[in-house]
């Protein structure tokens, strides 16, 4: 599924109908529905109302939250009504936040059988992977892999263990400030909440990243590789740089501070992105 160079990645309050079609304007190929959508689909379905060639990804379906066999019945009538738009993608979530976790590696495997059962098809579907187990599981059970809270090296890492011809679509935070400490102030509060959630800090520290990076409120190191800010030229080249590890597309998350034009920082963003670095 063809979802273009870049894409927003943003939870239903933010992904509006109207911001969708300002996305689709700019040349998004892609939004991605973050946080846990209900398993009828309706603001996916409402996007793609609203536009005409934007794809819509949800990033994720929680495993624990909705019933497969609903899910299967949403993207059914979703693609009867939208055919070729909209690519289904499911996760297990964190095991601090969910009461029932058990057996995620099992439980994620039972999903994509009753997925398979009701006929959704596997190059319709991504799962968001982190760790090289169920990287292997998405690519060999579905299109391939929607990581979040990376860095370029683990696209390298996860295009090694998925192999050619999978999708790779990880997400990347950017914050438009040039000023390093500005920036931190911006970005942190968007990674902190993850440092406590071991499968996010498990993979970090995979990435060579210490405990104490992880800890607390994250060492400006940290920050500084899963936060993305400075001038244009270093913000394209993060982006560049997961292409060049093996990424096909980049989900961009873009932190602001409130009250900021969001619709005027995605306008700037797909001019940055939109200039491709000169080969020297």
């Amino acid at each position: 599924m063809e979802l273009g160079r870049y894409g927003v990645f943003g939870r239903a309050v933010l992904l509006t109908t109207e911001r969708a079609r300002v996305l689709e304007s700019l040349g998004y190929g892609t939004v991605w529905e973050g946080g846990s959508p209900p398993a009828g689909l309706s603001h996916v379905e409402a996007i793609l109302d609203a536009t005409s060639t934007i794809k819509v990804a949800t990033g994720i379906v929680n495993v624990w939250r909705a019933d497969a066999v609903e899910v299967a019945r949403s993207y059914h009538r979703i693609e009867a009504a939208h055919p070729g738009r909209f690519l289904l993608g499911i996760g297990v979530g964190h095991p601090e936040s969910t009461a029932t976790y058990h057996s995620p590696y099992q439980t994620l495997v039972e999903y994509l059988d009753v997925l398979d059962a009701e006929g959704v098809p596997a190059g319709r579907l991504i799962l968001a992977a982190l760790g090289p187990r169920v990287l292997r599981l998405a690519g060999t059970r579905t299109a391939g892999a929607h990581p979040y809270l990376v860095t370029p090296g683990h696209s390298r890492l996860a295009r090694e263990i998925l192999g050619a011809g999978k999708l790779l679509a990880p997400e990347q935070r950017v914050v438009l400030e040039a000023e390093p400490a500005r920036a931190r102030a911006i970005g942190r509060p968007s990674v902190r909440p993850y440092l406590r959630l071991s499968n996010y800090t498990a993979n970090l520290q995979r990435l060579g990243f210490t405990a104490a990076d992880v800890a607390g409120e994250g060492s400006d190191r940290l920050i500084d590789a899963l936060v993305v800010s400075g001038d244009d030229a270093r913000i394209r080249q993060r982006f560049e740089e997961h292409h060049a590890a093996g990424a096909d597309h980049v989900a961009v998350q873009l932190i602001a501070e409130p009250g900021t034009d969001l619709d005027a920082g995605f306008r700037r963003l797909a001019e940055i992105l939109a200039e491709r670095p000169r080969l020297e």
